[in-house]
């Protein structure tokens, strides 16, 4: 009887799983299967060519001996602490200028040249640009120059090359911006007009109203630019020509894995890092919806 119900509703809902078969295929070659591979070999030594051999942690062990990985940890950890709150905080402040006395065209207008930057990602071409920016003859040194200020080799000095993708990161602020843009827009004009008859200031209105009502839109930003930072690789290659330098300043957590997997061929070491990566992104998302109570405000 049980048999036959299932006969009955494959039978029933047949064509749904042929159009679902292609997404389903692809979902287990593409996705499933690869994860389950990756965490298999995150227990062995595998370096591509022979049989993976079975290590248990060893991997995982090791990591937290190895100076690189601890480097490569406080760089992303750096970078996404100091460039998510300050891409963030920019992409609000220009949503907030571009919200009021903007007219309609004007306003496209600037939505446009700012979300620019923001089409083009971390692409090859922008990293590469930004290389030619800040290296030593560049156009950063060469406008510093024209007022009188020696510059320096940015990307090349240990203390300053990692800021320069933190500006990067924060120059590529149309995606948030543009969402701030679009929950500022949804705030009633009504509670501005009553703050103000009341007497309230333009910082009492934007931390009282603004700010509590943009909260959800903030959380949001939040959770998409931190988990974007900790998977970052494509400026950090280009910027150090694939080594992390100099003195590891700019070695992203990726960037490492990379080495590990594809430059020393050690692909069970690299598996246990892409593993401690995911772990670590989850772990780090979780702690933020659990603590959004406390400052997410949701209007009925």
């Amino acid at each position: 009887m049980q048999r036959r119900g299932i006969r009955a509703f494959l039978k029933q809902n047949w064509a749904g799983y042929f159009f679902l078969a292609p997404w389903l295929f692809g979902f287990l070659a593409l996705n499933l299967i690869p994860m389950g591979s990756s965490l298999y070999l995150s227990f062995t030594d595998f370096d591509l060519f022979g049989s993976p051999n079975w290590v248990g942690f060893q991997n995982f062990e090791r990591m937290f001996a190895d100076r690189k990985f601890i480097a490569s940890v406080q760089v992303t950890l750096q970078y996404v602490l100091v460039g998510v709150p300050l891409q963030l905080m920019f992409a609000l402040f220009i949503a907030t200028i571009l919200n009021k006395g903007i007219g309609d065209f004007s306003l496209r207008i600037y939505r446009a040249v700012y979300y620019v930057p923001s089409l083009f990602g971390s692409s090859v071409a922008v990293a590469l640009l930004w290389r030619q920016m800040f290296g030593g003859a560049g156009l950063i040194n060469q406008l510093l120059a024209s007022v009188g200020i020696r510059g320096m080799n940015w990307i090349a000095n240990p203390d300053t090359a990692l800021w320069t993708l933190i500006v990067l990161a924060v120059w590529q602020l149309g995606a948030p911006m543009l969402i701030f843009l679009a929950g500022l827009k949804q705030i009633p004009v009504d509670l501005y007009e009553s703050a103000e008859i009341d007497g309230a200031g333009r910082t009492s209105i934007f931390f009282r109203i603004t700010l509590p009502l943009l909260s959800p839109i903030i959380f949001f930003n939040l959770i998409m630019q931190t988990i974007a930072s900790f998977q970052a690789f494509t400026p950090a290659y280009i910027i150090s020509a694939g080594t992390g330098g100099p003195l590891d300043s700019t070695l992203f957590y990726t960037l490492y894995l990379y080495q590990r997997g594809f430059n020393f061929f050690h692909m069970g070491y690299a598996a246990g890092m892409a593993w401690l990566l995911l772990a670590t992104i989850a772990f780090v998302t979780a702690l933020l919806f659990l603590t959004s109570g406390r400052w997410v405000f949701y209007r009925e």
